[in-house]
């Protein structure tokens, strides 16, 4: 699987796309406002520019690519009036794959730069967006071109399914009986991504530059241990292994599909940007979001984070299975997935990460 060419979330703006069913994703962006707040204020107090670049790595599509943008364009509005100051020129970058369905985001734009001025009224500087279709691990911007990278629940997925040595029989992802060699592989496989993701960026920001990145994580440095970044694609093996049974796909497929994505702990984020040494780390801190978010109706959680995932990973399972059981599949998830809910306190933990880019 060339995961540049598959991994993506569902486009459009249908029942199952990732427009319509990314609460969650939405959630974890207004619980880390406070610092993308302070790293915008900051930059901004540091450097009063008169042209802001500001790129959104792994951006997708619908209401949450615009709100990112909404608050960062707050904050700098509300610093450059305290100081007295003619509002900025603001560029902002839109970055995904290739397959992202940037369209969505496009034809948004007009009624979305309509709002903009209405809420800031005269005197607020132009606005420019473009899109950037690209893997965030490799080059996307000219050097020292960009004040401000965000990014929120990208950098946890992987450039390429690492290289095992072990197979993890009838698993998609790690668990508490994966073999050591295939827990390691991922975090190899990680470490080198990230370690590319941040030589990238030093090359691109300039000197005083931030950047604040959200990943999907853990706590514990043991992975055997359950977490729900984890467990969460154990419930949907479990779907997989059942279909095996049943006799509608091959033992083969499951065995073969692994997850492209490492949820990383604050530990290992923090050991590889000061192994990498381009960034100066601010704050590191971690949130967690309950899987029955609070605008889901109580005994609906389950069908709201099983539409959530299947935003999520429908294209990779597609790829794998093919469509016709995709229906049958996120049927069978959902009751698993309820019953977890109805069982347990259910959370995805939140790795933040703040960092300013010091060297020149």
């Amino acid at each position: 699987m060339k995961v540049v060419e598959v991994l993506r979330m569902n486009g459009g703006i249908g029942d199952t796309s990732y427009a319509n069913n990314s609460l969650v994703q939405r959630k974890v962006i207004v619980m880390t406002k406070p610092i993308i707040e302070q790293a915008m204020s900051d930059l901004y107090c540091n450097l009063f520019p008169k042209n802001l670049c500001i790129a959104d790595l792994g951006c997708s599509s619908g209401a949450n690519s615009f709100l990112v943008v909404s608050e960062l364009i707050k904050i700098i509005e509300k610093e450059r009036k305290k100081h007295g100051f003619q509002s900025p020129e603001f560029h902002y970058l839109f970055n995904d794959l290739p397959s992202n369905d940037f369209n969505t985001i496009f034809q948004s734009l007009g009624e979305f730069e309509h709002d903009l001025r209405k809420q800031f009224g005269e005197g607020f500087g132009p606005c420019y967006f473009s899109g950037v279709a690209g893997s965030f691990y490799s080059r996307l911007f000219p050097s020292k071109s960009l004040h401000f990278v965000h990014s929120s629940y990208s950098v946890h997925w992987l450039s390429q399914v690492p290289n095992f040595i072990e197979k993890n029989k009838g698993n998609i992802y790690i668990t508490s009986t994966s073999p050591q060699s295939y827990i390691k592989a991922y975090y190899k496989q990680f470490e080198n991504d990230f370690s590319n993701f941040l030589k990238y960026r030093s090359e691109e920001l300039m000197k005083g530059g931030k950047m604040v990145l959200t990943f999907l994580g853990r706590e514990s440095e043991d992975l055997s241990i359950k977490e729900y970044c984890c467990y969460i694609w154990e419930l949907l093996a479990m779907v997989l292994n059942e279909l095996v049974f049943e006799g509608l796909i091959e033992e083969d497929k499951v065995d073969s599909f692994d997850v492209p994505n490492y949820t990383p702990s604050p530990r290992e984020v923090k050991y590889i940007v000061e192994k990498e040494g381009s960034f100066t780390i601010n704050r590191l801190e971690t949130t967690r979001v309950n899987w029955n978010n609070s605008s889901y109706e109580s005994n609906n959680g389950g069908y709201k984070m099983t539409r959530c995932m299947r935003a999520v990973a429908e294209p990779l399972l597609i790829n794998q299975f093919g469509p016709k059981l995709m229906d049958l599949v996120f049927q069978k998830y959902e009751k698993i997935i309820s019953d977890c809910m109805a069982k347990e306190k259910a959370e995805f933990v939140n790795v933040t990460v703040s960092l300013t880019k010091e060297n020149n």
